[in-house]
């Protein structure tokens, strides 16, 4: 069965930075196009960043990561990454890694919290 396990998160202060990291399996990683999401608390979750399953890896982010995170994967590792700097105390959020079977079937990881406080 499919399984995104995130780790990485933490507490970290304004201006820093944390690399959150999804290991795959169950699934052929290397031909899926992958997701970060998150759901800061009171909201609704939201897509953060995207990554193709080419050997391009072209990347996609939302206006309020764009230019402070960075998505990237490792498919001999089955492994995606984030690398998030400049954090800001609106990051705050658990992140969830994400892929698809279907635009109707989503799998999801168990999230790992990023805090951004002083």
């Amino acid at each position: 069965q499919v399984q995104l396990v995130e780790s990485g998160g933490g507490l970290v202060q304004p201006g820093g930075a944390l690399r959150l990291s999804c290991v795959a399996s169950g699934f052929t990683f290397s031909r899926s196009m992958m997701r970060w999401y998150r759901q800061a608390p009171g909201k609704e979750r939201e897509l953060g960043a995207g990554i193709t399953s080419t050997s391009a890896g072209l990347t996609n982010y939302a206006d309020s990561v764009k230019g402070r995170f960075t998505i990237s994967r490792d498919n001999a590792k089955n492994t995606l990454y984030l690398q998030m700097n400049s954090l800001k105390p609106e990051d705050t959020a658990v992140y969830y890694c994400n892929t698809r079977a279907s635009t109707l079937i989503n799998y999801w990881g168990k999230g790992t919290l990023v805090t951004v406080s002083s």
